[in-house]
């Protein structure tokens, strides 16, 4: 789905927790996200830590979505 986005003429981060799979699928931006059955948070963490988290994520999708690519990057942290 992200190629198709993309071929609309919309700039996509795929937030993913498996990156191997976002490779192969072709996405060009690729953000790591937590675990497969978190990927936007950490139940095991405090509210405030938990909301720290995502902010991070949220943020560090939103940079990747101005940077420039010319072939699949992934935005680690």
């Amino acid at each position: 789905m992200v190629k198709e986005i993309e071929r609309m003429g919309l700039t996509v981060v795929h937030v993913c927790t498996v990156t191997p799979i976002s490779l192969t699928v072709g996405a060009n931006r690729i953000v790591p996200a937590v675990a497969i059955p978190y990927p936007l948070g950490n139940p095991k963490l405090t509210a405030d830590e938990e909301f720290s988290l995502r902010k991070k994520l949220v943020q560090q999708a939103l940079d990747a979505l101005e940077q420039p690519v010319s072939e699949q990057t992934i935005f680690e942290n």
